[in-house]
């Protein structure tokens, strides 16, 4: 059965597509007025970090992360990130701002990115202890990278009909499991798409490179460095890889569930050489979780993950295992510093229906000559992706980007219809991006910084402002601003909690944590 067919036979249950969950992970650092990384502590006024549902951080302490819970819709996913952005920057400290692009402002050197911190619980630590194991495996100033993370489930009555028309004789538990790791390999398969739409990351400061023998960025002006076609330089080689895993043959294997875990277990399994030197402690200081390839699952960065819907207490991957796949997990998107939430509307539309494409799409499995070419292409896209007819590759051929970008937006225009007039309309407004180059976020960023005379750390700088203004006069939500403040205090109540619950030594908690592995 082709796509069209599918879509046909879907269309009597478009509606329950109405029913899909979808919720977003915004990351951004908390700078200075000096321009540089913040260096005071998360603000107390956002409550505390490791249990706060929608404010938390990320690698460092000043890389804020704001969390939505699922919704059934754009629009209320959109506003509830807006209101929670409006809080931050009430609460933020006067001589702060919320910087707005994925790569990072000034850096003044390594030991000015703190690591971020969650208290004094077993729990707390081994967050801070996998972090410090990050900054010496691959130093502190690749993790300031910040980006968007789409969350997306689809309706199970929708996968209930879908499975039915599909495949009535399997288990519905596995039909579910594959349904989303052949979904997962699309998005492997198409993943470029993503970079050259919504890529905005063509410039950086050039602090970020400083000491960085290899790359092929050329100078912009005194303060920055750039590549005239670039779409996502966050996602191409200079922002964070898994080179040292691929060396060691550690590569997410996404053909089936089995597989996928197999493959991220065998690297937590895996010891190290290069990490065995750094060693464990230093001076009875923990320097990492462990000296395998991979301390624990996250730390292999993928540009998508299929993800279990929680289950506190679990490993996630343990919980994988048990429960299946609950969600997918996008982590392509770059932050568009124009935008005032750094992405809108329109993209999320587009992204609904490129989902609904990945799943619907055949998703044969990948050989590896197959993600060689998939690796390949991301690269490609990241770096020159709005070179003028610039060729991928495509099952085995050669074809140009245009062409291969049209048949594939044909296809997620065939499948926005099931979604609605909205989305069709946000896939051809996002279309059009494929014939016009010069409209892509990456491509307008270049051209505003020229137009302004502006290196990167000044024209994002002015978007940060200008934003951190707007949401300042902007009417405050004040249900949402007291569910804010209730989650605060309540926060620092359950990291209370969760610290005078421990009864045991972080030695002895780490390696119960590691005893199945």
């Amino acid at each position: 059965m082709n796509l069209t067919e599918k879509i046909q036979q879907l269309k009597p249950y478009s509606a329950l597509l109405k029913g899909n969950l979808m919720g977003l992970e915004k990351e951004g650092l908390r700078v200075s007025s000096k321009g540089g990384i913040s260096q005071a502590p998360h603000p107390k006024a956002l409550g505390c970090a490791l249990t706060h549902p929608n404010i938390t951080t990320d690698f460092s302490e000043s890389l804020i992360e704001l969390v939505t819970p699922p919704t059934n819709s754009a629009d209320e996913m959109l506003a509830f990130l807006s209101k929670t952005q409006q809080y931050l920057y009430h609460h933020l400290p006067k001589d702060q701002s919320f910087w707005t692009a994925s790569m990072p402002c000034v850096i003044r050197g390594e030991t000015y990115i703190p690591i971020a911190q969650y208290g004094t619980s077993n729990q707390g630590m081994m967050k801070t202890v996998y972090r410090h194991g990050l900054a010496n495996r691959y130093g502190s100033v690749m993790q300031t990278i910040a980006g968007i993370h789409f969350n997306y489930s689809f309706a199970q009555d929708f996968l209930k009909q879908y499975h039915l028309l599909k495949a009535p004789s399997e288990v519905f538990r596995e039909f579910n499991d594959q349904s989303y790791m052949a979904l997962t390999r699309n998005v492997v398969r198409y993943g470029w798409l993503i970079y050259y739409l919504f890529g905005a990351s063509s410039a950086v400061c050039k602090s970020f490179l400083k000491g960085y023998h290899q790359h092929s960025l050329i100078e912009f002006n005194d303060s920055t460095l750039y590549e005239p076609y670039a779409t996502s330089l966050r996602m191409g080689d200079i922002g964070y890889q898994n080179l040292r895993e691929d060396e060691a043959g550690v590569k997410a294997n996404y053909n089936s569930l089995a597989h996928y875990i197999h493959s991220l277990k065998s690297g937590m399994q895996t010891p190290c050489s290069a990490y065995e030197e750094i060693g464990l402690k230093k001076q009875g200081q923990y320097q990492q979780l462990n000296a395998n390839i991979l301390q624990i699952e996250n730390e292999y960065y993928a540009s998508v993950r299929p993800k279990p819907n929680v289950v506190s207490g679990k490993k996630p991957l343990d919980a994988l295992h048990e429960n299946g796949i609950g969600y997918i997990e996008l982590r392509s998107l770059d932050i568009n510093s124009s935008l005032p939430l750094g992405i809108d509307k329109t993209q999320v539309l587009f992204l609904e229906a490129f989902l609904l494409f990945c799943l619907l799409e055949d998703s044969p499995v990948i050989c590896s000559r197959e993600q060689v070419e998939c690796d390949a292409n991301d690269q490609l896209v990241a770096h020159k992706g709005r070179q003028p007819k610039l060729v991928l590759m495509h099952q085995g051929k050669s074809i140009l980007l245009q062409d291969l970008g049209r048949t594939v937006m044909d296809k997620i225009y065939l499948c926005a219809e099931l979604l609605g007039q909205d989305y069709q309309t946000a896939v051809n407004t996002i279309g059009r991006r494929i014939e016009h180059a010069e409209f892509t976020p990456s491509a307008m960023t270049l051209s505003e910084m020229k137009n302004h005379n502006q290196g990167f750390f000044d024209y994002t700088n002015a978007w940060a402002k200008q934003h951190q203004s707007a949401f300042l006069v902007k009417e405050i939500d004040q249900v949402h601003f007291d569910y804010l403040d209730q989650q605060a205090k309540k926060s620092c109540q359950q990291q209370l909690e969760i610290e005078q619950a421990d009864n045991g030594s972080f030695d002895a908690y780490l390696e119960n944590y590691f005893i199945d592995e």
